[in-house]
């Protein structure tokens, strides 16, 4: 171990901690737009339709990149690829406030997707390197309410800082700088586990012997060109389960500020309103982790566990669907809340599955892989949102996004089966190949 002061303990989980303020910083940059999205359409007299377009450039670029940076963080490593997709989609919030009308807010929310691409592959990998399978559940969990929590905080900070300066250029400039800070602590904070300066001697064995038992260690472990992947049917899995329940947190973390005005009621009225869904999302990450977490310690296999918490949440998410016989916002806050707190807990089981089904070396690629399946599923839903709430109203959205993933979780369990455990799988760049233990 290289000289570099005194051990921290636990590491692995400062590090996980510094995932989740990632993905944070990643939501309220994002979320900037859609929480000033009722001010904006007003200002520049948009459309559903006309903001669907804004939403929608920033989905391509992030639908295509998920894969494109899947496979750069397996090349460049965790350390950096993290650190160059944050630095990119900081500048471009901080670029945001030069935006001018429709097509330059469509121009920056592209180039703000292209740099987000790299926060949920880099930080599946980061898992993959640091924790046991045991422990991989809650590590997702962690990094992954990131997400919720940034989504909870965007609008508080947001409105406060609109109401503080009677503008929303300096709103973008200001959270765009969040991620510049985090990029200085991720320099500092992460190495790999076997080369890390500040890692303690038992928790660096500690790692490294849950790689061996794994048969995975990163030395030996073949990194699997696109083809041998694309191959196989757990990849599939992953892609069209995240493709078909990713559109449902996004109608929340893009629409819910827009759905809530159409039925009658004020942004600033509704501000503790929305964020419970946000904080509900936060705990069915820690749920959903947790248990699964709690069944692998058990004796289930790490496959089995998460496909029983994405079968109880996929029937949860149905829920959702009785929004649309209430206008009263207790009920109408609830239901969505109910549907976040299950969709949290079925992703981050399907953001832990790559870690469980493939090597290390791999996990970024199928991730990313999957992240470009939930994009461009998100796109398709995006425009479909838009052409409805113009058109008619927002209750088939509703109904759609509580139906279809039951389709998603009938497709994981059909096509990610138990043989296809991480532990018996063995990658080349020439394809796949299976071996028993």
């Amino acid at each position: 171990m290289k000289a570099g002061g005194r051990p921290i303990n636990n590491l692995r989980w400062w590090i996980g901690g510094a995932l989740f303020a990632s993905t944070v910083i990643n939501y309220i940059d994002r979320q900037t737009l859609s929480v000033l999205a009722p001010y904006l359409k007003t200002e520049f007299q948009w459309t559903n339709s006309d903001f669907a377009l804004i939403v929608i450039s920033f989905r391509v670029a992030y639908a295509v990149m998920q894969t494109v940076a899947g496979r750069l963080l397996d090349w460049l490593g965790t350390r950096r690829g993290l650190m160059i997709g944050v630095l990119w989609y900081s500048a471009a919030a901080m670029m945001t406030s030069l935006a001018t009308g429709l097509r330059s807010f469509a121009f920056f929310r592209f180039l703000l997707g292209s740099g987000e691409a790299a926060n949920w592959p880099g930080a599946t990998k980061a898992v993959a390197e640091w924790f046991p399978k045991g422990e991989r559940g809650l590590a997702v969990a962690l990094f992954d309410s990131g997400s919720a929590v940034g989504g909870a905080v965007a609008p508080a900070l947001v409105i406060w800082l609109y109401a503080h300066f009677g503008s929303w250029r300096p709103v973008f400039l200001l959270t765009g700088m969040l991620g510049l800070a985090w990029a200085a602590l991720w320099a500092w904070l992460y190495h790999p586990p076997g080369s890390h300066p500040r890692i303690s001697e038992g928790e660096r064995r500690m790692i490294l012997a849950a790689r061996e038992e794994e048969h995975v260690e990163d030395s030996t472990a073949a990194a699997g060109g696109w083809r041998g992947l694309i191959a196989m049917r757990q990849t599939w899995g992953i892609i069209l389960g995240r493709g078909l329940t990713d559109p449902v947190w996004f109608f929340v973390t893009d629409w819910f500020a827009i759905y809530l005005v159409s039925k009658g009621f004020a942004v600033a009225d509704t501000l503790v309103g929305f964020w419970v869904p946000f904080l509900a999302a936060d705990a069915g990450n820690f749920a959903g982790g947790g248990l699964s977490s709690w069944l692998v310690r058990r004796g289930w296999s790490a496959v089995r566990a998460r496909k029983f918490v994405i079968v109880v949440c996929g029937l949860g998410m149905t829920l959702l669907a009785a929004a649309v016989l209430t206008s009263k916002l207790p009920l109408l806050v609830a239901f969505f809340a109910i549907s976040t707190f299950c969709y949290a807990a079925w992703s981050t089981m399907a953001l832990a599955l790559p870690t469980d089904l493939f090597p290390s070396r791999a996990v970024a690629s199928v991730s990313g892989m999957g992240g470009t399946g939930a994009g461009l599923g998100t796109i398709i839903s995006t425009y479909l949102i838009g052409w409805s709430a113009d058109r008619y109203s927002f209750e088939p959205v509703l109904i759609a996004a509580s139906l279809i993933p039951l389709v998603a979780t009938a497709l994981v369990l059909l096509l990610i089966r138990e043989s296809r455990d991480r532990n018996t799988m063995h990658l080349s760049p020439g394809g796949p190949s299976h071996k028993m233990q």
